[in-house]
């Protein structure tokens, strides 16, 4: 994959930080950081310019000796490496690495070719520096992880190579590199911008977008299960309030129930009207499509944006902006929270129609046979309860709330770090969910058998049939909820 910092997308990322593949720095930007270093370090022996010649944050009015200037770039990296917590799962640190490597590349940092293309060593070479998950506010850059990362390129800290946790130094010595020995501004380069969130934000939008087609697919399995109506997904009722997720996704439902032998059965039944869960899900996936859709489109100009400070541009101008601020992607990471939350709220309450016997005409929690002697699959509905509500507490926006930092200079901040951290959460809570949702449907569906659903759901049927051996009595079902959620990623190209 060739990085030049204008066309990264959210897939690169996860083909990079999932998939391992190999990266290199496109030729044309690579002479534009060149050309751009030479510039900079021109104009930094006549002017005054923020990080390059003097103190960070509020200690900016502190002039720095031209002896002190390397001091100045390694003593950032390791006092700013301020993280604490878990560290934070490796292909994140990846997805990171690579959306500060792609920024880099833009040229405004003024950094030289070899700082970045170390970022792409350590990528190639799957050196991972462990990154403790706390410690951003989001607004100055994420500062204290990207110290983190940072420390690898100079020899400091701590890594991941080969399963096993070596020092930085060590691992760079293990494949022939040496460490890297900043220059003028490219500490602070390395530290200030948004790639901890985006890199986090950008593997979380990007795998929700893909199991949300999965999820739409079981979502129609449980609509034939529970012999629910297609009429709602009538093109006709959407071209009247025509969002364009909720066109999308009833023009999905339609499709994949096209053929249904379940749904012929009961063309002339008395009811009237389905459950909002079962009825509804154009409107609530389409709005949730629709999030998706805009998040996407924030995370990949954000990812390939320069978001350090200062920028130095073409003509030698040097200016102190502040493109680090991490708000547009604090509050898509909050909108995507609370879309994924309510879509597992959806979720959940399908869930419960599916093994309920009270909304149901099926064996009380789809037991099969002898109800109280076994109890079936009662407690997954619990277990879909119980992380439906911690979504909905993780959802609670992390954008509503700002502290002041470095002595009042920056005295507002976005918390966007922490956004996209429980953005991750979240999605894989909402993956767990499908799963559970995936399952229980398939175990309702076989009870419609031998009445066929359609072509697409009896494909899902028997893709989940081939994997969870036939249920004849209560057993331990958490094995086979793994697998099925297994099945999902992988049906989803992930």
């Amino acid at each position: 994959m060739l990085i030049d910092g204008q066309h990264l997308t959210l897939s690169d990322i996860f083909e990079v930080a999932f998939k391992k593949e190999f990266c290199s720095i496109e030729e044309s930007a690579a002479r534009l950081l060149d050309e751009r270093r030479r510039s900079l370090e021109l104009i930094s022996k006549e002017k005054t310019i923020y990080g390059v010649n003097t103190g960070f944050g509020v200690l900016a009015d502190h002039r720095i000796s031209s002896k002190d200037l390397d001091a100045l770039q390694k003593n950032i990296v390791l006092s700013h490496a301020a993280g604490v917590g878990e560290p934070l799962r490796q292909e994140l640190v990846r997805a990171i690495m690579l959306v500060r490597a792609n920024s880099l590349l833009k040229g405004f940092s003024g950094v030289r070719k070899c700082l970045v293309q170390r970022i792409l060593d350590l990528l190639n070479e799957d050196i991972v520096p462990v990154v403790p998950s706390k410690g951003s506010v989001g607004a100055s850059g994420d500062l204290a992880p990207l110290a983190h990362v940072a420390m690898s390129l100079i020899g400091e800290g701590y890594c991941t190579l080969e399963g096993s946790v070596v020092p930085s130094l060590q691992a760079l010595k293990s494949r022939n590199l040496e460490p890297i020995i900043l220059k003028s501004k490219e500490g602070l380069s390395l530290l200030n911008g948004t790639a901890f969130m985006a890199g986090i934000g950008g593997c979380s939008t990007y795998i929700a977008s893909r199991l949300f087609e999965q999820a739409i697919l079981v979502s129609a399995m449980s609509v034939d299960a529970l012999m629910g109506s297609t009429s709602p997904f009538d093109e006709r009722v959407h071209s009247a309030r025509p969002h364009r997720g909720q066109g999308y996704v009833a023009g999905r439902m339609k499709s994949l129930l096209e053929g249904s032998e379940i749904r012929t059965s009961h063309l002339d039944c008395d009811r009237v009207q389905d459950a909002y869960t079962l009825r509804t899900i154009p409107q609530v996936y389409g709005a949730v499509k629709d999030t998706l859709d805009y998040v996407k489109s924030v995370l990949e100009i954000e990812i390939n944006s320069a978001t350090d400070n200062p920028l130095i541009f073409e003509n030698g101008d040097v200016i102190s902006g502040g493109n680090f601020h991490g708000e547009p992607i604090a509050l898509a990471m909050d909108f995507l929270s609370i879309a994924l939350t309510d879509m597992g709220n959806m979720i959940e309450r399908r869930v419960d129609r599916l093994v309920n016997p009270k909304l149901n005409d099926l064996p009380a929690f789809l037991t099969n046979g002898d109800e109280g002697l076994n109890s079936g699959y009662m407690l997954w509905q619990y277990t879909a309860a119980a992380l439906a509500s911690e979504n909905k507490t993780l959802a609670h926006p992390a954008s509503a709330d700002s502290i002041p930092t470095s002595g009042f200079q920056e005295d507002h901040v976005s918390m966007g770090a922490w956004g996209a951290r429980k953005l991750w959460m979240i999605v894989d809570n909402l993956a767990t969910m499908i799963s559970i949702e995936a399952l229980l449907a398939f175990r309702a569906l076989s009870f419609r058998h031998p009445k066929k659903s359609s072509i697409a759901v009896e494909e899902l049927f028997e893709d989940i049939r081939r994997i969870v051996p036939d249920h004849i009595k209560d057993r331990y079902f958490g094995n086979e909820f793994m697998e099925v959620r297994k099945l999902l990623f992988r049906r989803a190209g992930l």
